[in-house]
């Protein structure tokens, strides 16, 4: 049984416009939320990126029962561990019961911004290891020193911690982010239905434990409008292997996107008003073996994609929801 979530696209709105739809995303029957943590969008086109936590915030304030997730923050090199396990802690006091730490292995996009260097695949999943341990540490509310191989902690305490400590999801795409994940997290997240990679999370320690996966998908009044206001919005989607790890400015996306086509949009992302289209793309994450999908409607129409979730598409997916 797939539980269905949706995905706040923090680099296509401004702040007051991803909690507007935090809020209609729970009017309109979600009850789950992902967020997404960047520094820069993907191409300028988006053109926007706000603050992840100071948006979380405000989601608390104007919802009740929507789960609020960050997906995914890269507690590493941008932002000292340390400082995420304390913004994590506030976040989950303001929404009890309802937060989520997703964290990953970062983007250059993001992470190089303060001139620190770029580390390799394997470094990155070493530190995240490393990361989520000091995280779990000063969750714990005790005198926090900590000698690792790649963070320092000096005497931090973080005093103002929930009631509940919420649970942590690992994102991985491939087989060693998958094992890394099994290992330390509590639940799984990845953009894609592979099932080797849900395999491997539940053979490394993850088995039955929450695996959420993420849709790209375009909501518009026919299918042809969709793929074009994808390829204009989101032609990223379509670029394959490292270069979303590797990438560090827009405009080397937009320049990369130059190659990707309106016909490769549609192979990537699920486009149109058809509410079989959207039943079938979730139905490979069910075989994958995910337990939830979150939905990123990309364009500016995230109150049409609303009436569609609750007209159309809903009905249609009773049978695998």
């Amino acid at each position: 049984m797939i539980e269905l979530g949706y995905a706040l696209s923090s680099e296509e709105h401004p702040a007051d416009e991803l909690v507007r739809q935090a809020r209609l995303a729970e009017e309109a029957g979600f009850r789950h939320a992902l967020i997404s943590d960047h520094y820069h969008p993907w191409i300028d086109r988006q053109g926007e990126s706000p603050f992840v936590w100071s948006v979380i915030g405000a989601i608390s304030q104007v919802t009740e029962h929507l789960e609020i997730g960050t997906g995914v923050t890269c507690p590493t090199t941008r932002i000292h561990p340390a400082i995420v396990a304390q913004a994590a802690a506030t976040a989950a006091s303001l929404l009890p019961g309802r937060f989520m730490l997703g964290v990953g292995t970062g983007e250059n996009l993001n992470e190089h911004i303060l001139g620190d260097r770029w580390p390799s695949a394997d470094e990155r999943l070493e530190q995240l290891e490393e990361a989520v341990d000091v995280i779990r540490e000063l969750w714990q509310g005790e005198l926090v020193s900590y000698r690792g191989r790649h963070f320092t902690v000096d005497r931090a305490r973080i005093y103002s911690l929930p009631d509940e400590l919420p649970p942590i999801a690992v994102a991985a795409g491939a087989h060693g982010a998958a094992e890394v994940a099994g290992r330390i997290g509590d639940a799984l997240i990845s953009t894609t239905p592979e099932r080797e990679v849900v395999q491997t999370f539940a053979d490394s320690g993850g088995a039955g434990k929450p695996r959420y996966g993420q849709l790209t998908v375009c909501w518009a009044a026919s299918t042809d409008e969709a793929i074009q206001i994808a390829h204009r919005h989101w032609p990223n989607a379509a670029l394959r292997g490292d270069l979303s790890q590797e990438l560090a400015l827009p405009r080397h996306f937009r320049q990369a996107a130059e190659l990707v086509t309106p016909s490769l949009i549609a192979d990537a992302i699920t486009c149109g008003p058809d509410p079989e289209r959207f039943r079938d793309a979730l139905a490979t994450f069910e075989q994958a073996g995910f337990t939830r999908v979150y939905l990123h409607q990309v364009g500016d129409d995230p109150d049409g994609f609303m009436r569609f979730f609750e007209r159309e598409l809903l009905p249609e997916l009773a049978a695998i929801t």
